[in-house]
């Protein structure tokens, strides 16, 4: 028996390893060839130390205080050389990659279909040969243009794991990865970095608030697929936003979430004062207080600046302090700059 453990670095790069039953995560990593931190591997030094976002495991008590506290431990801190998963993981590592001498993955997909919705995105599934593409739900790529020397950062849509990854892009007039998706056909392959990204989803602790504008929902298609196969114990709310009422896609598939998935629920808004949308306005406008549970929520939001901006205030001002608040700003018809600046 093994379990598969997701190393994310503090550059945004995400490595999975095998770790078998019994093994700690260091020497699991050492073997799977990541130099995770180390100096004295015997729970002495704290050199290790890093942060368990999910799973469970045992940290025994072969280390001392001075390397890790018990309230560190109470508060998900771990030393990986004494750490023994019990279940797959996800931790944080404080460093970046190549100070663990390991980086991105690469793989190829071929394009099997992209599907418009009208002038306002287009919908990219591919088909992975090989082994499917390890990544958090949330996380993205760099994915090459044909041709042109460059990336584009696009989130997942699809579940974790699958063979079939899809991504939902922006139409952008003359942008680069528009104007090829618009003549793309079925077989060509694409390259891939990744994955890579802090934007993702941690364990459910607490009711969950998720904020998407425009194609930022791609990353939640991809975190209600995996609760779908996982479960929550706390209600999952979306609130869904975008300038114009054609901008207003694959509405369908989170109704199918809705119906299937017994802690879902979700609304949608539109901007543009002209729309017959029931709601009209900017998702601040929309957030009910019942949404919020007086600060004890996650708070997932992936949208463009003005709107990660906006949220941030709007939570300063009603003095609502989220238990914890994830976010992922992106800007259209540019690559990615920093592990939270996305094209989309």
């Amino acid at each position: 028996m093994s379990y598969r453990i997701a190393l994310n670095f503090e550059d945004g790069v995400t490595r999975f390893i095998d770790c078998n039953a019994g093994e700690n995560v260091l020497d699991a990593a050492y073997r799977n060839k990541v130099n995770l931190p180390m100096d004295c591997s015997d729970g002495v030094c704290g050199t290790c130390k890093c942060r368990a976002e999910a799973g469970a495991y045992d940290l025994g008590d072969e280390y001392i205080d001075d390397a890790l506290t018990e309230d560190e431990a109470q508060a998900g801190l771990v030393l990986t050389c004494q750490m023994v998963p019990s279940s797959d993981c996800t931790l944080a590592v404080p460093v970046t990659s190549t100070a663990c001498k390991t980086g991105s993955t690469r793989f190829k997909a071929a394009v099997v279909d992209v599907v418009p919705h009208e002038d306002a995105a287009l919908e990219l599934k591919l088909e992975v040969t090989g082994d499917a593409p390890g990544f958090l739900p949330g996380q993205y790529v760099n994915i090459a243009v044909p041709g042109s020397g460059q990336t584009r950062s696009y989130s997942f849509s699809s579940k974790p794991g699958s063979h079939e990854p899809s991504f939902l892009i922006k139409r952008v007039p003359g942008g680069l990865m528009s104007g090829y998706l618009d003549s793309a056909s079925p077989g060509q392959v694409l390259d891939m970095t990744g994955p890579l990204g802090s934007f993702y989803l941690r364990e459910v602790k607490r009711p969950v608030l998720m904020l998407a504008g425009g194609t930022g929902l791609a990353p939640f298609l991809s975190m209600l697929a995996w609760l779908e196969e996982h479960g929550s114990g706390h209600p999952v709310y979306l609130m869904y936003g975008v300038t114009r009422g054609a901008d207003l896609v694959l509405v369908d598939e989170l109704q199918k979430f809705a119906e299937r998935l017994d802690f879902f629920s979700f609304d949608t808004c539109v901007v543009e004062p002209a729309s017959r949308h029931p709601k009209i306005g900017y998702v601040t406008q929309h957030l009910m207080p019942e949404a919020l549970h007086d600060g004890k929520v996650d708070v997932y939001l992936c949208g463009p600046p003005p709107m990660v901006d906006a949220v941030r205030k709007h939570f300063t001002e009603t003095g609502v302090t989220p238990a914890s608040f994830y976010y992922e700003k992106f800007t259209p018809n540019a690559p990615a700059s920093t592990p939270q600046d996305l094209a989309a």
